[in-house]
């Protein structure tokens, strides 16, 4: 068997004395001269306002103390290190000096063996200091999903309150003197925003917080939508161009009325897919909106080291929004509302989000 290191406990007085000289405390080699391993181990504080021990060292013995409880550690790190771990049995090697062997019984064990238990505490897995949640992002969505079809039939409603282009012509808008209509602008602007909101969901998707980002995005999202429904309707625009082919009104047939209203829903209420043909939905820009939204959430969310990530999201963010005003599709007052509110809603919500409750 290996030769193990001497127990502090089955020290002699002339191993004690040995061990204050090597550890530069010679001065307590007098009082301690008679000290065994497990009187050393035992002193405590009161010892040392006792004499002989309180006229050695003004610092009350800390210094001796603090080393005791080392030397205490290190032999049971050492002990357990040579032998056992948890209830495993390990080899006690050390004679006593009146002559026993190693196989002399050790703590009532033939054989030197000596068996010993470390409690080893484990801790509790913390509690994630940011809690999933699904149920509220769950609850989020569905207030998004309500907003938005509350705003299809805001639109349907509004369109019957349109003006005809022949009564009303378009306001005058300072963007539409000096650049003429483009057929095909507002298809690039209704792709660009595919292209963000698809690039958005798959970030999301690669997200360690999903549903409190999530539940962030729809809660601004859904907002934005029913602000919009409130501003489309107290106040109805005429077109603002004469391009437009507005669907006929209805004049209350509430049948046809659910079934353009579900149309618009399948559609996304996007021109490019054929779904949308109503008018007055101008003041302020739902494309606007998903364009500067997505982008905003792109870049928040995303390493800073992606910076060209971010500045592809934002030039098709951009461009989408000139196209909108290339088209003569929505009053340059439509786009510069529509991303005011955006932008200070998303900082306001994430400047109170961030802060430190």
């Amino acid at each position: 068997l290996p030769v193990e290191m001497k127990e502090v406990v089955l020290w002699s007085p002339e191993e004690v004395t040995n061990w204050l000289t090597e550890n530069a405390v010679p001065e307590y080699c007098e009082p301690l001269k008679s000290f065994t391993g497990q009187d050393l181990i035992n002193l405590t504080e009161e010892d040392f306002k006792k004499t002989p021990l309180s006229r050695v060292s003004s610092d009350s013995g800390q210094r001796l103390l603090h080393m005791i409880e080392t030397l205490k550690m290190a032999h049971h790190m050492e002990a357990h290190k040579n032998g056992h771990v948890n209830g495993h049995i390990r080899v006690g090697n050390a004679a006593r000096e009146n002559g026993c062997s190693s196989k002399t019984k050790l703590n009532g064990m033939p054989n030197g063996y000596k068996k010993e238990m470390i409690k080893i505490p484990m801790p509790e897995p913390e509690r994630s200091q940011y809690p999933m949640e699904w149920g509220k992002t769950f609850l989020a969505f569905i207030y998004a999903l309500s907003c938005f079809i509350f705003t299809t039939v805001t639109i349907s409603v509004v369109h019957e309150r349109v003006p005809p282009k022949e009564v009303q012509p378009p306001l005058p808008d300072a963007f539409f003197d000096r650049f003429d209509r483009v057929q095909w602008a507002f298809s690039i602007c209704e792709i660009n925003g595919m292209i963000l909101v698809g690039l958005w969901f798959v970030q999301w998707l690669l997200l360690k917080y999903k549903s409190i980002i999530g539940r962030r995005f729809f809660c601004i999202v859904g907002t934005l939508y029913l602000y919009r429904c409130i501003t489309m309707y107290v106040t109805t625009l005429p077109v603002p161009g004469m391009h437009f082919k507005c669907s006929p009104k209805l004049f209350g047939d509430w049948e046809s009325h659910l079934r353009r209203i579900m149309k618009l829903i399948a559609g996304g209420g996007l021109s490019i897919t054929g779904s949308h043909h109503m008018c007055g939905d101008y003041l302020y820009s739902g494309h606007t909106v998903i364009l500067t939204l997505t982008y905003l959430f792109i870049k928040e969310y995303s390493p800073r080291r992606l910076w060209w990530y971010h500045w592809l999201c934002w030039a098709l963010s951009m461009v989408g929004m000139f196209c909108i005003l290339l088209a003569h599709d929505h009053y340059t007052v439509d786009v510069v509302v529509a991303y005011y509110i955006t932008t200070r809603l998303f900082w306001w919500y994430h400047t109170m989000a961030n802060q430190q409750v």
